[in-house]
């Protein structure tokens, strides 16, 4: 099974920088210029209406920076993790020291008046709220039926067990809104 799994890994490796080339994602850079975790593109919201808890109402066409993780690099990294705790400990904490370069990346941009905050999609979700973000449903069922396919094969190789309960688990949008980004992560310098 491990050696399935390294088999996997390399031939998405491989498939990575092609789909980066085809997403229009681009890299967050951290002041030391080491890539982090976050790959973004500004895009238009096109689900339902949402109200954020700090006010902020989201609806189709408003501007949002989309997020995705570099997956790739966090499997390389939780290769010889054996606990899917200090698995989730690795992704938290590489999304949490990622947010003070996306809070500075969106009051930096051009369109920072018109941004709204941030949107995700995630399978994995516990704990998202300590980090600031909520968790909405998706509502569109066909979108999510394409999500959840696209996340099994992510998902079936960062966990040591897999289980049909966790498979079924639905992936859910992860928002933060641009106050909420700006207050806990913007750098008082």
């Amino acid at each position: 099974m491990l050696k399935m799994r390294l088999y996997f890994l390399s031939i998405w490796s491989i498939l990575d920088p092609i789909y980066y080339l085809f997403t229009r994602l681009t890299y967050l850079e951290d002041c030391d210029k080491e890539r982090n975790v976050f790959r973004i593109r500004l895009t238009r919201y096109r689900g339902r209406d949402v109200l954020l808890s700090d006010g902020t109402y989201v609806k189709k066409n408003d501007l949002l920076i989309k997020i995705h993780l570099h997956n790739v690099r966090l499997m390389k990294e939780m290769h010889g993790l054996d606990s899917e705790t200090k698995k989730g400990r690795l992704i938290f904490t590489h999304v949490r020291s990622g947010l003070p370069s996306l809070a500075e990346y969106v009051k930096e941009h051009p369109n920072s008046n018109e941004i709204k905050g941030v949107i995700g999609i995630t399978m994995l979700h516990k704990g998202c709220n300590r980090l600031g973000f909520e968790t909405f449903p998706i509502k569109n069922r066909i979108y999510k039926l394409i999500k959840q396919i696209v996340f099994i094969p992510m998902y079936c190789l960062s966990v040591s067990k897999i289980s049909s309960k966790s498979l079924k688990r639905p992936p859910k949008y992860l928002f933060m809104s641009k106050k909420t980004l700006l207050g806990q992560y913007l750098q008082k310098g």
